[in-house]
């Protein structure tokens, strides 16, 4: 079954920059939302269900300008690119030459592409919390205050470089694992970046 961070989405995701070693995780996250525009990034993704079963593995990347804009793109094992545009969130789907549109507002809301390319006011959606140190990284834990985000807890994990990891539940137990590579920080991009266009022939669905 394929799943995609969208829910990003996406999200996201979220990315950031090293900080000084006293930092808590919530004083990083805040640093990176306060001074990240955008960002590029490659990323592995593993899904595992409740029993801790790996289920799929998927790679790609991403690049995200805030706010609500962002690109994230899945190279392997299939081909699919979501696309925020600021207004609305296209997902197409090569093999199936499908694509799904949605509001950007309803599509990311509180869900991990709100931590990546969402507003600076991020509290409104998620509560955030310091989730320990583990797997040599530390934790901050988001959960979204929306039922129906599609998520029960986001983790974002913190090394010496900035965020280095995430790992998402949702509410049947699945867990999504991603793991960041290659991060660029404050990027320019060409605004036919965040824009989708649907390929000739393809069926459109949803708003």
């Amino acid at each position: 079954m394929r799943t995609t961070l969208l829910g990003s989405a996406l999200f996201a995701a979220t990315f950031s920059f090293a900080l000084a070693v006293w930092a808590t995780s919530l004083d990083r996250f805040h640093a990176f939302v306060r001074s990240t525009q955008s960002a590029r990034a490659d990323f592995s993704q593993k899904v595992y269900d409740r029993n801790r079963k790996l289920t799929q593995e998927s790679s790609g990347s991403f690049a995200f300008h805030r706010p609500g804009r962002f690109r994230w793109t899945y190279a392997k094992p299939y081909a699919q690119v979501i696309v925020g545009d600021g207004d609305k969130v296209w997902i197409y789907d090569e093999d199936l030459n499908q694509v799904t549109v949605r509001k950007v507002a309803r599509a990311i809301g509180s869900t991990p592409a709100a931590l990546l390319a969402g507003s600076s006011d991020i509290e409104k959606g998620f509560e955030l919390s310091e989730g320990g140190i583990a797997d040599g990284l530390e934790w901050l834990e988001a959960r979204p205050r929306e039922r129906e985000s599609g998520f029960e807890r986001i983790r974002m994990g913190f090394g010496v470089a900035g965020i280095e990891a995430m790992e998402l539940v949702d509410p049947f137990g699945q867990t999504t694992v991603l793991r960041f590579s290659n991060l660029s920080r404050n990027p320019a991009f060409e605004p036919s970046m965040f824009r989708f266009v649907p390929p000739k022939g393809a069926d459109v669905l949803g708003e």
